[in-house]
């Protein structure tokens, strides 16, 4: 898998519309699911790729480190060669003075091709650099993405399942007739009725008693009241 290939997935994942497609589906949880598994499957794959990408680079960032410092090395070797060699010649060695000015100039040509290969590799490495930068935020966007459809399916899911439910509780209760007298429930009520009509009769019949008595040990009370009176005249005559 190319990096170019890699990032344009990458980049066709990330921009996908859920809606539209859920729109578009006859059934949207098994797209939804479907899409979950080819979204891992795919961010799997984008993961090694850019990894390998990443790695490259590195290797890259390295070997221009390593140019950079091997560059600079040479350098410092020639300074002493070359000083080495204005040493000797001031001390009248001018067949040594020579052999170093020469391995200065051969520490030069070496710092001149370090410095080269550096800086030919930089503008690959900056171009490398903006690849694996976009191939991370179009990861970072595809798991993102992923988590969204995660969340849909799951919502879907849920809302399925209550639907059922209410479905199921109205086909329950319009089998059920609440006005239809001779339904259970209007028998159940009849029959409420009854007992509480038969309370209430129980009620006043014993409230009905109670007057009764009451009246009677009045009549009991007037009644010795008066045969007191009568024998109390009795006695004063």
């Amino acid at each position: 898998m190319t990096k170019q290939t890699v990032l344009g997935r990458v980049t066709q994942l990330a921009k996908a519309n859920i809606n539209a497609l859920l729109d578009q589906a006859e059934d949207p949880q098994k797209m939804l699911d479907q899409l979950i598994r080819d979204y891992t499957s795919n961010i799997s794959e984008a993961e090694q790729a850019v990894a390998t990408t990443i790695g490259n680079l590195r290797l890259m960032e390295q070997d221009h480190r390593e140019d950079v410092a091997a560059a600079e090395e040479w350098g410092e070797k020639a300074l002493a060669a070359s000083r080495k060699a204005d040493e000797l010649r001031a001390g009248g060695s001018a067949a040594d003075a020579d052999t170093f000015d020469n391995l200065a100039k051969v520490a030069l040509g070496r710092q001149l091709q370090s410095e080269k290969e550096a800086k030919t590799a930089e503008p690959t490495i900056a171009s490398q650099t903006e690849v694996v930068d976009k191939l991370r935020s179009g990861l970072d966007r595809m798991k993102a993405k992923l988590t969204e459809l995660r969340s849909k399916r799951d919502e879907l899911v849920a809302r399925a399942k209550s639907a059922q439910v209410q479905n199921r509780m109205m086909d329950s209760v319009s089998n059920i007739d609440v006005l239809d007298p001779t339904s259970e429930i209007g028998r159940f009520e009849d029959k409420v009725r009854r007992e509480e009509a038969k309370a209430l009769g129980k009620r006043e019949l014993a409230a009905s008693s109670l007057d009764a008595q009451f009246e009677q040990l009045d009549a009991l009370g007037a009644s010795a009241e008066v045969e007191a009176r009568l024998a109390a005249l009795k006695t004063a005559s």
